[in-house]
């Protein structure tokens, strides 16, 4: 729910984009509140070098069937305000009680859409004697189930260890590598090598401008799902900066 105002959420995007401008070729998806979507798709209107994502979606399309849907957005309505990409089954999202069945039915409608959709999978509690968590591995299974394969494409992946998350508390860049190795063999199984292949697998988790690039280099991450430094345009800037130099 950050951040508080229209005003601060135009101001950070304005910021960032302009600093943009500075870094090299680096795709980066800004993902505010959905009521701050139309401002920043203003913003980026005149400053054209970001893209703006969603942090969740309802999986029904607009009224219809058994009812209006009060208090939720489809991917209709998202795409109709300027998002291209959404964020499915978030951490914060499952800890509320999503289900991985509501998990795949918001990413099969994101999908069906034509936009990119971020599926987040990550484990509780770190445990040594656990290589690639069950869980993880059921987030993936469950989560793709019943989605035609034509419409992965557009799929991304992001690793986040929830015990990682807010805490301060980093994965290690070599334990990111292996899990990305996991996750990818996995996706082979499930959706066959050529489409795994094409698919980013990024990692979200406590990343700031210290450790980002190590992510990166030394973790083989594709990219990253950044939380809270993505309200200080210039620690986030910063994370930019050091993608753009890989």
């Amino acid at each position: 729910m950050n951040p508080g105002t229209g005003r601060e959420a135009a101001r950070l995007a304005g910021l960032v984009g302009r600093g943009l401008k500075k870094t090299g070729r680096v795709d980066v998806v800004l993902s505010p509140p959905f009521i701050f979507i139309p401002l920043l798709s203003a913003v980026r209107r005149k400053i054209p070098v970001f893209k703006i994502g969603a942090q969740d979606v309802f999986y029904e399309n607009s009224p219809g069937g058994v009812g209006p849907y009060t208090g939720e957005i489809s991917a209709k309505q998202l795409k109709a305000c300027g998002a291209e990409l959404i964020i499915v089954g978030h951490s914060e999202r499952r800890a509320l009680g999503e289900t991985d069945e509501t998990v795949n039915k918001k990413l099969k409608t994101v999908l069906r859409h034509g936009m990119r959709a971020v599926l987040c999978v990550g484990e509780r509690e770190k445990k040594k004697d656990e290589a690639f968590p069950q869980i993880v591995r059921d987030e993936l299974r469950f989560g793709l189930r019943k989605i035609k394969k034509s419409l992965f494409k557009n799929l991304v992946v992001a690793y986040e260890p929830i015990w990682a998350i807010g805490t301060g508390k980093t994965d290690t860049p070599k334990n990111v590598y292996e899990m990305s190795l996991m996750i990818r063999r996995e996706l082979y199984r499930l959706l066959g090598r050529k489409i795994a292949l094409k698919i980013p697998i990024l990692y979200g988790g406590s990343v700031d401008g210290k450790n980002s690039s190590s992510f990166l280099s030394v973790g083989g991450a594709d990219g990253l799902l950044v939380g809270g430094a993505s309200l200080n345009p210039k620690k986030f800037l910063k994370i930019i900066k050091e993608a753009s130099k890989l």
